[in-house]
């Protein structure tokens, strides 16, 4: 179905340019991420090489265009691109809620002066991380082709991730590990914003897998009525 409603889109110069200032935005808040994660993980500076702060602000204009310019195409051309349009306003909020979650992560940098260790979690904190960003490279190819099968790994990841972060965090509740106070505090958080980026590509999607009503919820295998 999405594909079709894509493919429809591309006829239209308008629609291109649009569906262009999406992937844009989205490979932005890929970039954003790998240097949030690099500077609060792996550097005992909190200096960053972008301004996360000033980059988000453009995200949020990125998505007010694209929500100006969908309005606008819809207005003018014929009900066949109403679906189309309605999904990619749909989950344009998506890149503008990672960005948040970028400025979240480069706060917590800024705070936590030295680099983070996931002490006895660091391994599924790195394979957390590895993941998501598998999820950045995999959505910016599934969305301009369409393509399910390659939505689906994110789908069908983001399951894992939302697991891991939940038991890890649980564990650090509990009190496991020997961490700081500060190293605590900050590794939770740093799940719990992880755990929502992922939940955001994972949003982004299920619009290539499901029809729009399901945007954001798991593929439905028997056909709903």
């Amino acid at each position: 179905m999405f594909k079709e409603l894509i493919s429809i889109w591309k006829k239209q110069d308008a629609a291109t340019e649009i569906i262009n200032k999406y992937l844009k935005a989205l490979e932005t808040d890929f970039k954003m991420y790998k240097e949030a994660v690099r500077c609060l993980r792996y550097c005992d500076s909190s200096e960053m090489q972008i301004d996360i702060y000033k980059t988000d602000i453009l995200i949020n204009k990125s998505e007010r265009e694209i929500r100006r310019d969908i309005l606008t195409h819809l207005v003018m051309f014929d009900k066949a691109e109403i679906p189309g349009g309605l999904t990619i306003a749909s989950i344009v909020i998506d890149i503008e809620r990672i960005g948040d979650y970028m400025k979240n992560i480069a706060d917590l940098a800024n705070l936590h002066k030295e680099k983070l260790n996931g002490g006895i979690y660091e391994d599924v904190l790195a394979s957390i991380e590895k993941r998501i960003e598998g999820f950045f490279e995999t959505t910016l190819k599934a969305f301009p082709e369409s393509d399910p099968e390659l939505a689906r790994k994110v789908v069908n990841g983001y399951r894992e991730v939302s697991r891991d972060c939940a038991l890890t965090t649980n564990a650090l509740i509990q009190g496991d590990g020997e961490f700081s106070v500060s190293d605590a505090v900050t590794l939770g958080l740093y799940l719990r914003f992880l755990k929502r980026t992922g939940a955001h590509l994972f949003n982004i999607c299920t619009s290539i897998v499901n029809p729009f009503h399901r945007i954001g919820f798991s593929e439905k295998k028997n056909k709903e009525e």
